[in-house]
């Protein structure tokens, strides 16, 4: 039997879709993200939330009390921005901004927590208050943080606070949970190496960036193989080398830009230590310098244990206990609502979208999300407020 939240969600289920996908035709990325926040504002005030603008730069944050007053509240949150990616898919409702993209589903996110404070409002069936966080930057740029350290929880006091992302390749409308780390740890890697200039015909009167480089990749792969315990996880990855101009030109320098991956601190601590020692180290041996930056970006996702049972048991109220599925590992992929969990209890949830294996998944061109689970998603989150701040 479907739970009248659901029902009752997905009755404007049209209503949401069509809010989705102008956000999706109009993407802006981290700290730039004006127009949906004017949205989000606009759409809450006219179901008559509270609204508070500009919390993080550029975040909204809706409140929302209950048919009680009282002390207890929970926080609720979805990201805004998009990437720096140029759209493919060909869809009605495409990118309008170009080289911008909603390609990870935060479009979707931001409607989900509309409908549910749309549904919220309307029932107000619940004790005390809750706050629907609308995050800017979560990208790179860590709105999360920001929001944090503007005094989001000292502004909104909150007992926990929960997110959701959707999972486009597990089965529509799954719900995985996962006690402890979700996702990873990440810091950003940059590489500079300089050497000698010189014809690529004599090598031998300079010293080429370009081997060197090559040798440092290859290098940098025995750093998980061969320093972090087998039964820990790590990830060291070279996404970009820019060096030289032409066939026959060995070039002064080459930069590289990566990514690091860990869960627990101290393989971070020696992914650090070593990626710095293998970078300048191997430069120093080949008669070169390098510069080695290793920029912690975001730290690991970690649920609450209390706060993720309660999670689950929200989901499996909407769902059915067939379809919330623990999760059996985490991903390496990186979140900035690890922010939020290092300052307050709560729990990150994913969401199966039912995208294929051979589908474009999150961070992909062509990738749209399934607007389909906007009311599985946007339930879920309005049970969690039921079900948490119950009615005397």
């Amino acid at each position: 039997m479907t739970h009248p939240i659901v029902a009752e969600l997905d009755a404007f289920k049209d209503e949401l879709i069509a809010i989705r996908r102008d956000i999706h035709a109009h993407p802006e990325t981290g700290f730039e993200e004006n127009r949906t926040a004017a949205l989000v504002a606009e759409k809450l005030r006219g179901w008559g939330v509270e609204v508070t603008e500009n919390v993080g730069r550029t975040g909204v944050v809706g409140t929302i009390r209950g048919a009680r007053p009282g002390n207890r509240a929970i926080g609720l949150r979805a990201d805004m921005d998009a990437l720096h990616i140029v759209e493919q898919t060909g869809l009605p409702y495409a990118s309008t901004n170009p080289g911008k993209m909603h390609a990870c589903g935060h479009d979707g996110h931001t409607t989900m927590l509309l409908g549910a404070a749309r549904y919220l409002t309307e029932t107000r069936n619940f004790d005390g208050t809750v706050y629907v966080i609308f995050q800017p930057a979560e990208e790179n740029f860590g709105g999360g943080d920001v929001m944090v350290k503007e005094g989001l929880f000292d502004r909104f006091p909150m007992e926990r606070v929960f997110g959701l992302h959707n999972w486009p390749g597990a089965p529509e409308g799954t719900f995985y949970w996962r006690v402890g780390p979700i996702m990873a740890a990440v810091a950003n890697l940059e590489v500079t190496i300089t050497g000698r200039g010189a014809h690529g015909a004599m090598p031998h009167q300079g010293v080429d960036p370009i081997v060197i480089a090559a040798a440092i990749v290859q290098a940098l792969q025995s750093i998980v193989a061969r320093n972090v315990e087998p039964v820990d996880a790590g990830v060291i990855t070279i996404g970009h080398i820019n060096g030289g101009f032409t066939y026959n030109v060995i070039p002064e320098t080459v930069r590289m830009l990566g990514t690091a991956r860990w869960f627990a601190p101290d393989v971070g601590d020696i992914l650090e230590r070593r990626f710095i020692e293998t970078v300048t180290g191997i430069a120093a041996a080949m008669g070169a310098t390098a510069t080695a930056e290793f920029r912690r970006a975001y730290p690991a996702t970690v649920n609450e244990e209390v706060s993720t049972h309660l999670a689950a048991d929200a989901a499996r109220a909407v769902q059915g206990e067939a379809r919330v599925i623990p999760m059996p590992k985490p991903t390496m992929g990186g979140e900035d609502f690890s922010f939020m969990l290092n300052a307050k209890d709560g729990a990150y949830l994913m969401l199966g979208a039912g995208r294929g294996a051979n589908d474009p998944q999150v961070h992909h061109p062509r990738y749209d999300f399934n607007d389909a689970i906007l009311p599985v998603g946007a339930s879920w989150w309005a049970m969690l407020a039921e079900r948490l701040l119950a009615k005397a």
